[in-house]
């Protein structure tokens, strides 16, 4: 279950949608399921977030005026011509 892309996030997502929507659960067992919820939910906001900068500062290196278009190897850029590392 350790696929680390964004796309299978809503699988994820969906999954735990589903764990809460089990009617079944109650009590401490419904309340472990909502703070797991949370805290995916969390962790969710984060990889959306640090997706977002980095779909905003590709989108940046694109409309350059200084034609070289190199992102911050911070931002996992170190592939292709687009990377500010020297290969």
């Amino acid at each position: 279950m350790a696929k680390n892309k964004i796309i299978n996030l809503n699988d994820h997502l969906f999954a735990e949608l589903e764990r809460l929507g089990d009617e079944n659960l109650k009590g401490d067992a419904l309340k472990e399921e909502i703070e797991r919820s949370r805290s995916i939910g969390h962790i969710a906001d984060r990889i959306i977030n640090s997706g977002d900068l980095m779909l905003r500062a590709r989108i940046a290196a694109d409309n350059t005026v200084r034609g070289d278009k190199l992102l911050p190897s911070i931002l996992g850029a170190d592939y292709g011509p687009d990377s500010d590392i020297q290969q």
